[in-house]
């Protein structure tokens, strides 16, 4: 049913877009956005009915699907036909076009590189309120590598068509401790060559430092669960091999938000089972975020304590061999910890996506760490997150935007395509109907 209405959908949201004045921003139920954005008066389109699996192909190895389809849903409707998306993002509520027009990362990126890298084909509305059908090699590829990091701010994506991997029922993890980050970063770039399924893993400490490698298997011996009382990330220190299923492996960071739940106690026993095993996830989480942000309740509470606190929620990344630079910079200037690391290669050559370029020759590792650093000391702001970044380029790296960025205009234009992104705006958003890619991310207008 939904492939048949499609087309009939498609038709009615090109005269919402059509039908008013002014600047134009997406109306959806979720965002994985971790930056606050000034409220002006955009109109929204009601992009929420464009959230259907419309196919998926396990013979052609495709899945097809509308843009603001979650990926829990992306994964049941692969896993039913033996396959699943080739680089399933960590989080259920993260939708098919959000990852594209943003970046998409996981476990599998050390062999197929980014959610943009595994896409065939987009249909994409336009700011200009036309349709276009967008592939590598047709008359709008600008397009089609033009569209990742964008932000919503070329067009939207109503359809997508992704590559899919096969699976097997289980999935046989194994985790090696490391105490040297340099014999780490090496060991990892060497595994990026092997024959794992999944290559990932987390920083506890300087001296702390776990490479996790996956493979799938038809069977195991006894599966864990860590969907409600048990946690993944606990897991790593304390088991060498552990056994999932593959639904469940896909998943093993969403339950505990990777180990950002601890921030609303949902590590404690108790807590969590007050929470209850289906309250026990990212879009739990994310409500909470989202009503703390509207009501300031910990900023409240900072300035009673007389603390000076800064939200560093940032994934960047960093040619593998800075990767011990960067771990050392992160530690001592910025103290996060838990620490995740994900290793990315590009599958086709990455310097056909202007918005954001990385070097098709280079191996990189994706650091992601999320919490809020407090002091004493009242800092200028954005003082820790503009002291990542400027180092985040020092070593040649990139940096995600779905969070806080304080790059000057002139920096930003050239790190991320911006000779590139006006030649692309001139042409399908001449009118500028959607917002600017500096001013939505940057300027958070």
């Amino acid at each position: 049913m939904a492939s048949q209405t499609y087309a009939m959908r498609k038709a009615g949201l090109v005269r919402q877009l059509a039908a008013g004045q002014g600047p134009v921003g997406l109306r959806k139920d979720t965002s994985n956005l971790f930056r606050d954005r000034e409220k002006g008066a955009t109109r929204r389109l009601d992009v929420r009915d464009f959230n259907h699996v419309l196919g998926v192909d396990p013979e052609a190895g495709w899945i097809n699907a509308e843009g603001m389809a979650s990926y829990e849903d992306l994964v049941l409707a692969a896993l039913a036909c033996g396959r699943m998306p080739a680089v399933v993002p960590q989080l259920k509520t993260i939708t098919l076009g959000g990852a594209v027009a943003g970046v998409g990362i996981e476990a599998t990126s050390f062999r197929h590189g980014l959610v943009h890298h595994t896409v065939q084909e987009m249909e994409i509305l336009a700011g200009d309120g036309t349709i276009h059908l967008c592939t590598p090699d047709n008359e709008h590829r600008d397009l089609f590598f033009g569209f990742p990091n964008s932000y919503g701010t070329l067009g939207y994506a109503l359809r997508v068509k992704a590559r899919t991997l096969p699976v097997k029922n289980f999935v046989r993890i194994e985790h090696e401790r490391f105490a040297d980050s340099a014999e780490y970063f090496q060991a990892m770039a060497r595994r990026c060559d092997s024959d794992a399924d999944f290559l990932d893993g987390v920083v506890f400490a300087a001296d702390e430092l776990f490479m996790t490698t996956a493979r799938f298997v038809d069977g195991v011996p006894a599966s864990s669960d860590y969907t409600f009382e048990d946690i993944y990330y606990r897991s790593i220190r304390e088991k060498q091999t552990d056994h999932l299923s593959t639904h469940d492996y896909l998943w093993r960071w969403d339950t505990d938000w990777f180990w950002c739940s601890r921030n609303f106690g949902a590590q404690n026993p108790l807590v969590r089972k007050m929470f209850g095993r289906a309250r026990l996830n990212s879009r739990t989480y994310t409500r909470i975020m989202r009503w703390n942000s509207r009501w300031r309740l910990t900023a409240a509470l900072d300035r009673l304590s007389r603390k000076h606190r800064e939200s560093v929620i940032q994934d960047v990344d960093v040619p593998i061999e800075h990767g011990p630079e960067f771990l050392d910079f992160l530690l001592r200037e910025i103290g996060i910890l838990p620490v995740w690391i994900c290793p990315i290669r590009t599958p086709q050559p990455a310097a056909a996506f202007p918005l954001y370029p990385m070097n098709p020759a280079t191996t990189y590792v994706n650091f992601g760490f999320w919490d809020v650093v407090k002091s004493r000391i009242a800092h200028s702001p954005g003082h820790f997150n503009r002291l990542i970044e400027r180092r985040v380029a020092e070593l040649g790296g990139i940096k995600s935007l779905y969070s806080e960025s304080y790059y000057t205009r002139e920096k930003f234009d050239a790190l991320y395509g911006g000779e590139s992104y006006r030649r692309l705006k001139a042409r399908y958003d001449p009118q500028n109907r959607l917002r600017d890619l500096y001013d939505k991310c940057v300027l958070k207008k």
